[in-house]
């Protein structure tokens, strides 16, 4: 290793230590013990361009032990991707572009948000599942305008987590030769020393599902990480890189010691770690040798970009019309939906609204060249197939068609790393109630801002003689709960054309489409103004009325079909339809008054789900008819009859409520 090598490793390490230090809360061990490594990729390897952090052929790399996200931080600095030293000194300060754990979208050079273990592996198998389709899509002879690699850095912990061996799982069986997954092997998590509870051979698992496998001995060697690095990149399989490390190396006190994980150093032991480092005496400090270093580093690799550049106006000369797909792969045109309003028009039928999906899936993926998804082992059950697309598999990365096995966890994370690197729209699929083994990835999704759209099939009891293990109850509740997650239930095919429209053109947040197994069947009210979340399908306006009914997916029927009943009785019922109270509530005060008067309080709501969340809208002296218990297992009409979601239940309870 020369010298100023080691004097770069040393202030990424110092760096890194003292802005934990000065924040009194952080976690030292990985920055200490992976310096070398991720200045080995950083300087030697990864091909980027801090000047143009955005450039469409970069390398990715994410730091999927985001809690060494200090690390990420003195790289983004030394490589001047515009974190100050200012931004180093504000380490998980309020309102700082340094917070705890890395931050997409709020710090530049950050390609994912990571924090919870395991996240940032699964989804960088996205990331590069994302560059194989847009290679096998755009790529010709002589001119590969894609063709860049995604490295993960990972921890002891990010590969305990199950999500690690799904998505792992996935990449061998896709052959996935652009992703390198780097192993910051130290055998200490914050209660101790890994063989308490992980004890495996991990290289051995990587292996068997078909990485190739590469050992490092010594974290602090370069040149064997670079090579191993340089052998992975020719192995043509997914690629699985342990480096031994020792947490905290480089502070005598701590170095090999589970307390260098997650506890600052400390004054007097960061001055130690400056002495055994032979590092300059002055905080955040950076030599000029090392800035000069960087700085013929990034020349090198804007060189990199520039000859790109020049490679793709070429392409583009050549395969004009590719060059114009790119263009609108990587733009935000709006899509319309308009033409397909009418196929759900003739009220005389009724369809499950995942069959609608399927029919406007199909449709969007004949007008929407970068539109690609599948499920998690359920397409046939989800109808989440795009007929003739193809599949995406070892042998056809052109395939639109994704095969995620049953990894709903891995499968949500891994259309997050799709997402976030750009170039296609992105959809996944399971059973609504499996939602919960993807709610950590949905949750990230909705932090990121990243317009992942989720197709939830068998929404409610609905599902039947399957039983209470399969049918929802409370994740409607869940995922309205979460910030920026569109959740749309939609009554029948008009309202699920409006769903699909609405997250197709989605820029900023995912949308959740909960669909139905059971046949519902057109409304004569319903259509485009289900994106405004709540509206009035009825003949009474909500002003003029005695009760106002309001009800999401399968249980509009219910209120529209009562209000036809109550008339006779001469109760004047307004019918709202509800397919999102996520997109209700962003609407103008004067809209939410037009469609729920403030003093129109006699309100009834119906959904075969969960009461949670409904008393803002029926207040005081309001109803619910829901579902407070787990389903069971029977044919799913005597269900819904037991638990009460019957016309005759609505009127019963309409009376009760004006009596």
């Amino acid at each position: 290793m020369n010298l100023v090598d080691q004097k770069t490793i040393n202030t990424i390490r110092i760096l890194s230590a003292e802005a934990i230090q000065k924040a009194n809360s952080g976690h030292p061990g990985l920055p200490l013990g992976s310096a070398p490594m991720a200045y080995t990729l950083w300087g030697k390897h990864l091909v980027h361009n801090p000047h143009n952090p955005k450039w469409a052929n970069r390398d990715r790399f994410v730091l999927s032990a985001g809690h060494g996200s200090a690390l990420l931080y003195s790289l983004l600095h030394v490589f001047e991707y515009g974190l100050t030293i200012e931004d180093l000194q504000n380490f998980r300060q309020e309102g700082s572009l340094t917070p705890g754990h890395p931050e997409y979208g709020h710090t530049v050079g950050v390609e994912l948000t990571t924090g919870p273990l395991g996240q940032g592996i699964a989804s960088a198998v996205g990331m590069a599942m994302a560059e194989r389709h847009l290679a096998a899509h755009f790529n010709k002879e002589g001119y590969d305008v894609v063709d860049h690699y995604t490295y993960a850095l990972v921890g002891d912990g990010c590969l305990m987590e199950g999500i690690s061996y799904e998505a792992a799982s996935l990449a061998g069986s896709l052959g996935l030769d652009k992703l390198i997954v780097l192993y910051d092997s130290n055998n200490i998590t914050i209660e101790g020393n890994t063989d308490i509870a992980f004890t495996e051979n991990v290289r051995a698992r990587f292996e068997a599902q078909g990485f190739a496998t590469f050992l490092v001995e010594d974290g602090n060697d370069i040149e064997a990480i670079s090579n191993a690095i340089t052998a992975a990149k020719a192995s043509g399989k997914p690629n699985f890189i342990e480096v031994k490390t020792q947490i905290g190396y480089g502070c005598p006190a701590k170095q090999g010691k589970a307390s260098a994980h997650g506890e600052p150093l400390g004054n007097d032991n960061i001055a130690e770690t400056r002495k055994f480092l032979n590092h300059h005496d002055e905080a955040f400090f950076v030599e000029d040798e090392v800035k000069a270093n960087i700085k013929a580093i990034n020349e090198e690799n804007a060189a990199k970009e520039a000859a790109w550049n020049t490679l793709f106006e070429n392409y583009a000369k050549a395969y004009p019309e590719l060059a114009k797909e790119w263009a609108a792969w990587h733009s935000d045109e709006e899509v319309s939906l308009e033409e397909l309003y009418a196929n759900y028009a003739d009220t005389s039928k009724a369809l499950a609204t995942r069959q609608t999906s399927y029919e406007i899936i199909n449709q969007i993926a004949n007008k929407v060249e970068n539109f690609v998804g599948g499920s998690a082992d359920l397409a046939p059950s989800t109808k989440t197939y795009m007929e003739g697309k193809g599949d995406f598999q070892k042998d056809s990365y052109e395939g639109r068609n994704l095969h995620f096995g049953i990894r709903e966890h891995a499968m949500a994370a891994i259309a997050n790393g799709m997402a976030v690197h750009g170039g296609m729209k992105v959809y996944c699929s399971t059973f609504f109630v499996f939602s919960d083994y993807m709610k950590n990835s949905m949750r990230l999704a909705a932090l990121m801002n990243l317009p992942v759209s989720y197709v939830l099939t068998h929404d409610s009891i609905g599902v039947g003689e399957d039983g209470p293990t399969h049918q929802p109850i409370e994740q409607l509740a869940m995922l309205r709960s979460m910030p920026n997650m569109v959740t749309i239930r939609p009554a029948d095919g008009k309202e699920t054309v409006a769903a699909w429209e609405y997250a197709l053109n989605s820029k900023d947040h995912p949308v959740s489409l909960v669909l139905t197994r059971q046949n519902l069947p057109y409304l004569a009210g319903t259509g485009t103004n289900a994106k405004r979340g709540g509206y009035i399908i009825g003949d009474v306006a909500s002003k003029d009325a005695d009760i106002i009914l309001i009800a999401t997916g399968s249980e509009v029927q219910l209120i529209e079909a009562a209000a036809k009943e109550l008339a006779k009785e001469g109760i004047k019922a307004a019918v709202v339809s509800m397919p999102s109270t996520d997109l209700f509530d962003m609407q103008d005060k004067a809209y939410q008054e037009e469609v729920l008067p403030k003093n129109k309080t006699k309100r009834i709501a119906v959904e075969a789900a969960s009461s949670f969340g409904w008393h803002k809208y029926t207040g005081f002296e309001g109803a619910i008819i829901s579902m407070d218990t787990f389903g069971e297992s029977a044919p799913a009409d005597l269900i819904f009859k037991k638990h009460g979601f019957t016309v005759e239940n609505v009127m019963k309870v309409a009376r009760e409520v004006l009596a």
